[in-house]
This record gives structure tokens, C-alpha cells and sequence, in this order.
């Protein structure tokens, strides 16, 4: 069973995703994001299988949360810096997790 310590380990932030692009190599529809996670830790790249339920416009400005202190995964031809946060839909597709409100970007979940 995790601990409130394990969960502590996780650095999880507030960030804003400023571009989105088409990511035809990956095996599973998905798109290739640049998310803003603020001055402390900037932009980084994420990869997203976010197609069925999100276009390129509506993904654009979108406030996500993402993972920031995991290692960087080569997924193709791409490198995915953070991981984006979402669950699954009725059918098993990601929906993403997204503040209610305008927060700060960077800002840390707890």
C-alpha cells in the first residue's frame, strides 16, 4: 500500500498547454504538447492520447496538471518530458484533469 510519504515523492503542477500537433507516428491516435508549467520549471514536451476527445483547438490555452519529476520517456520519434493527468472515459478514452478555476502557473497540487 502507497503511503502519504510515496504520494509526497510525486511533484504534480498546474500548467497551461500552448501548442499541440499532430503526432501521426505514435501507435495510438495522440497529440505532441508544449505545456507552459511556469517560471520555476518552464515548457515541457508531453505526448497525450487525446484525439477521440479533444481537438487541437480545444486543447490550446487548456489548464492541465501534470507529473513533472518523472524521468523523460522516448515514445516513438518524440520525448514526453511530463506526464498529463487524466482517467478514463465510459469507453476507456483520456479525459483530462483540469482546474475549475484560472490558478497560477506551476502552482503544486496537495
Amino acid at each position: 500500500m502507497a503511503t502519504f510519504e510515496d504520494f509526497k515523492k510525486l511533484d504534480i503542477r498546474v500548467g497551461k498547454i500552448i501548442e499541440v500537433e499532430d503526432f501521426p507516428e505514435a501507435r495510438k491516435p495522440s497529440y505532441k504538447l508544449k505545456i507552459n508549467l511556469g517560471e520555476e520549471i518552464g515548457i515541457k514536451k508531453s505526448c497525450a492520447q487525446l484525439p477521440k476527445n479533444y481537438t487541437k483547438t480545444e486543447l490550446k490555452n487548456k489548464l492541465v496538471l501534470c507529473v513533472v519529476n518523472f524521468s523523460p520517456r522516448q515514445i516513438g520519434p518524440a520525448v514526453s518530458e511530463v506526464l498529463t493527468l487524466g482517467v478514463p472515459d465510459e469507453v476507456g478514452e483520456c479525459v483530462l484533469i483540469e482546474p475549475e478555476k484560472i490558478v497560477p502557473l506551476g502552482g503544486k497540487l496537495y
